[in-house]
């Protein structure tokens, strides 16, 4: 039998004064009750109510042990009750790990929402690129850009799959020229991303047409924000997903390339422990981060490459003559 129940018990018996009422509440016979109280007596070595047929009292060490099991027990619910709330209500720290463009482009200036419906939930982000085992470091949630984790207790959750592109800027394209054809590529100047899956090597497709391009890189830089960076400076021609350059583009920062190839694309995923009674911290952040995606229609923004602002103001004014 173990302590817990027996000080449920024995503090029950001294609240009710009886014997028999602690019995009938607890569901158990009136010789069941009897047996515990003695075994509880017997660990501990003393005789703690005194009773007669009619009425039960207390002994000395009774009343000492009553309210401490009192006090135990109020600490045990409260300890319960506490810990209940937070499976139940966001409370906290929510330790996140995203790519650093992720979490500059998409996570923090979405955070004041999330904030706002969860105000007791604060947040830590780890920014990397290279994806750690992110369970042992002590992360929640990892927002990461492959279909499927080594780890069977990884639960992966899709947020949106993107469209990879070519991009450079005006000033470079005025200097170097647009390049027509994927083999053109081979003789302009590249920026790598180095952790993309061959990066020296780009693999392009057009209904059956395939063609694999070895690229001429003059920048090589393991953060997408550095490339992107030297790219609006005219330094050489991106390779990035949409969800990175976009808004690039659509400012006319960066002029897309070769709109009718596809290289590609990748899956954002959001991936954390797979476990019964998952935190509330994780649930919330991950379905409210599938809504944001959602409500915004991302997904769509990042597999239709928009128009550069240069391409819209082109345009009109060749209607314009």
């Amino acid at each position: 039998m173990d302590r817990y129940t027996q000080m449920e018990f024995f503090a029950l018996t001294a609240e009710l004064g009886s014997l028999s009422k602690a019995a009938e509440r607890l569901g158990i016979s009136n010789a069941a009750a009897s047996r515990m109280l003695s075994a509880l007596e017997d660990r501990l070595g003393t005789r703690l109510v005194e009773r007669t047929t009619r009425r039960l009292w207390l002994t000395d060490a009774g009343r000492e042990y009553q309210q401490r099991c009192v006090s135990i027990l109020a600490e045990i619910a409260e300890a319960d009750s506490a810990v209940s709330d937070m499976a139940r209500q966001p409370r906290g720290v929510l330790r996140v790990t995203s790519s650093v463009s992720f979490a500059v482009l998409h996570i923090a200036p979405w955070l004041p929402e999330f904030r706002q419906r969860y105000p007791e939930l604060s947040v830590q982000i780890t920014a990397a690129n290279r994806y750690p085992n992110f369970i042992e470091a002590g992360i929640d949630c990892a927002i990461r850009t492959r279909e499927h984790e080594g780890d069977s207790g990884i639960t992966v959750r899709r947020l949106a799959h993107t469209r990879r592109v070519l991009a450079a800027s005006p000033a470079y394209l005025a200097r170097h020229g647009v390049p027509e054809t994927p083999d053109d590529i081979a003789s302009q100047s590249v920026l790598v991303y180095s952790y993309a899956a061959n990066p020296f090597l780009l693999e392009f497709k057009r209904g059956r047409e395939r063609r694999s391009i070895a690229i001429n890189a003059v920048l090589e830089s393991n953060e997408g924000q550095v490339i992107c960076a030297a790219a609006r400076a005219g330094l050489g021609i991106v390779v990035q997903p949409l969800y990175i350059v976009h808004d690039d583009i659509v400012a006319g920062r960066l002029v897309p390339l070769l709109g009718d190839w596809e290289l590609p694309p990748l899956t954002i995923n959001l991936a954390y422990q797979s476990r019964r009674n998952q935190p509330a911290k994780i649930r919330v952040f991950a379905d409210a981060l599938t809504e944001h995606v959602r409500k915004l229609d991302l997904e769509n923004r990042w597999n239709a490459v928009p128009k550069s602002a240069l391409a819209v103001r082109t345009a009109q004014r060749t209607q314009v003559r």
